[in-house]
Protein backbone atom coordinates (compact mmCIF):
# COMPACT_ATOMS: atom_id res chain seq x y z
CA UNK A 1 0.00 0.00 0.00
CA UNK A 2 1.42 3.08 -1.16
CA UNK A 3 1.84 6.29 1.65
CA UNK A 4 1.05 9.29 0.32
CA UNK A 5 2.46 12.71 1.53
CA UNK A 6 -0.56 14.80 1.18
CA UNK A 7 -3.62 15.46 -0.70
CA UNK A 8 -1.48 16.85 -3.79
CA UNK A 9 0.29 13.04 -4.24
CA UNK A 10 -3.03 11.20 -3.38
CA UNK A 11 -4.78 12.90 -6.14
CA UNK A 12 -1.59 12.55 -8.44
CA UNK A 13 -1.31 9.02 -7.86
CA UNK A 14 -5.15 8.41 -8.50
CA UNK A 15 -6.80 7.31 -11.64
CA UNK A 16 -6.35 10.26 -14.51
CA UNK A 17 -10.52 10.14 -15.32
CA UNK A 18 -10.89 11.02 -11.65
CA UNK A 19 -8.47 13.32 -10.64
CA UNK A 20 -10.60 16.45 -11.71
CA UNK A 21 -13.37 15.04 -9.42
CA UNK A 22 -10.79 14.35 -6.16
CA UNK A 23 -9.79 18.20 -7.05
CA UNK A 24 -13.42 19.47 -7.15
CA UNK A 25 -14.63 17.70 -4.13
CA UNK A 26 -11.32 18.47 -2.32
CA UNK A 27 -11.86 22.32 -3.17
CA UNK A 28 -15.45 21.99 -1.94
CA UNK A 29 -14.55 20.95 1.61
CA UNK A 30 -11.92 23.15 2.27
CA UNK A 31 -14.60 25.77 1.38
CA UNK A 32 -16.85 24.03 3.63
CA UNK A 33 -14.34 23.83 6.58
CA UNK A 34 -11.90 26.35 6.18
CA UNK A 35 -10.58 26.26 9.98
CA UNK A 36 -9.63 22.55 9.79
CA UNK A 37 -6.60 20.88 8.40
CA UNK A 38 -5.97 18.28 5.72
CA UNK A 39 -5.12 15.34 6.94
CA UNK A 40 -3.66 11.70 5.53
CA UNK A 41 -5.09 9.02 7.74
CA UNK A 42 -5.38 5.45 6.45
CA UNK A 43 -3.68 6.39 3.30
CA UNK A 44 -6.88 8.43 2.57
CA UNK A 45 -7.00 11.90 2.70
CA UNK A 46 -9.65 13.93 4.41
CA UNK A 47 -10.46 16.83 6.36
CA UNK A 48 -9.84 16.77 10.15
CA UNK A 49 -9.11 18.72 13.75
CA UNK A 50 -7.32 17.21 16.71
CA UNK A 51 -7.23 13.82 15.23
CA UNK A 52 -10.88 13.36 14.28
CA UNK A 53 -11.62 13.31 10.41
CA UNK A 54 -14.65 15.20 9.57
CA UNK A 55 -15.12 13.69 6.16
CA UNK A 56 -12.50 11.99 3.82
CA UNK A 57 -12.27 11.00 0.22
CA UNK A 58 -11.30 8.34 -2.11
CA UNK A 59 -10.20 7.09 -5.33
CA UNK A 60 -10.99 3.33 -6.74
CA UNK A 61 -10.49 2.26 -10.42
CA UNK A 62 -13.62 3.97 -11.72
CA UNK A 63 -15.27 6.02 -9.14
CA UNK A 64 -14.57 8.05 -6.01
CA UNK A 65 -15.76 7.96 -2.65
CA UNK A 66 -16.84 11.05 0.21
CA UNK A 67 -16.92 9.73 3.08
CA UNK A 68 -18.55 11.05 6.40
CA UNK A 69 -20.47 10.37 9.77
CA UNK A 70 -23.07 7.99 9.45
CA UNK A 71 -25.75 10.39 10.97
CA UNK A 72 -24.54 12.74 8.05
CA UNK A 73 -25.45 10.04 5.67
CA UNK A 74 -29.04 9.53 7.00
CA UNK A 75 -29.57 12.98 7.41
CA UNK A 76 -29.30 13.33 4.00
CA UNK A 77 -30.06 10.43 2.34
CA UNK A 78 -32.89 11.87 0.12
CA UNK A 79 -30.77 14.75 -1.42
CA UNK A 80 -28.19 11.96 -1.83
CA UNK A 81 -30.91 9.80 -3.88
CA UNK A 82 -32.36 12.78 -5.87
CA UNK A 83 -28.67 13.25 -6.91
CA UNK A 84 -28.64 9.63 -8.29
CA UNK A 85 -25.66 8.95 -6.04
CA UNK A 86 -25.27 5.31 -3.84
CA UNK A 87 -24.98 5.56 -0.53
CA UNK A 88 -23.26 3.53 2.16
CA UNK A 89 -23.53 3.54 6.26
CA UNK A 90 -20.80 6.28 5.83
CA UNK A 91 -20.12 6.96 2.20
CA UNK A 92 -21.30 8.60 -1.01
CA UNK A 93 -20.08 7.16 -4.22
CA UNK A 94 -19.81 9.21 -7.46
CA UNK A 95 -18.10 9.30 -10.69
CA UNK A 96 -17.16 11.96 -13.76
CA UNK A 97 -20.62 10.78 -15.33
CA UNK A 98 -22.57 11.19 -11.98
CA UNK A 99 -20.62 13.81 -9.78
CA UNK A 100 -21.69 14.80 -6.62
CA UNK A 101 -23.19 18.55 -6.54
CA UNK A 102 -20.96 21.16 -4.63
CA UNK A 103 -23.90 21.91 -2.22
CA UNK A 104 -24.39 17.87 -1.10
CA UNK A 105 -20.59 17.95 -0.47
CA UNK A 106 -21.19 21.41 1.90
CA UNK A 107 -24.24 19.30 3.31
CA UNK A 108 -22.32 16.40 4.19
CA UNK A 109 -19.55 18.13 5.34
CA UNK A 110 -21.45 20.30 8.23
CA UNK A 111 -23.83 17.57 9.02
CA UNK A 112 -20.72 15.04 10.01
CA UNK A 113 -18.98 18.02 11.75
CA UNK A 114 -22.18 18.68 13.61
CA UNK A 115 -22.80 15.07 14.47
CA UNK A 116 -18.97 14.91 15.72
CA UNK A 117 -19.21 18.53 17.37
CA UNK A 118 -15.72 19.45 16.44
Amino acid sequence: MTAFADHDAYIAAAPEALRAQLRFVRAQLALTLPDVDEVIKYDMPGFGSAGVIIAGYAAFSKQCGLYVQKGAISTLLGDIVAAGLKASKAGVTFSPNKPIPAELIAALALASRKELAV
